[in-house]
């Protein structure tokens, strides 16, 4: 296994080497597990795809492209919300 050098912020990798320390890692160990379990765009799109196929056979329930704009833009609000936005 090889090394990479990121460049980052002095405080972005302090802050990550922190929360390391507070989970008993390095910070090598860290960012290794954190590549491991992040998804990519294309992973949650396939992973989404899959839990609404999954949703269709066990309720029947299947939004419109329509109808999930309107849900995906009433969560935003909701979040938004509760983020103090």
């Amino acid at each position: 296994m090889s090394d990479a050098n990121v460049r980052i912020p002095e405080e972005a990798k302090d802050r990550l080497a922190a929360i390391a320390a507070a989970e008993g890692l390095s910070l090598r160990a860290y960012l290794a597990r954190l590549a491991e379990t992040l998804l990519t765009p294309a992973e949650r799109a396939e992973r989404a795809g899959k839990a609404l196929e999954a949703l269709k056979e066990w309720s029947g329930y299947a939004p419109t492209p329509s109808e999930q704009d309107d849900l995906d833009r009433e969560l935003d609000r909701r979040l938004a919300r509760v983020r103090g936005l």
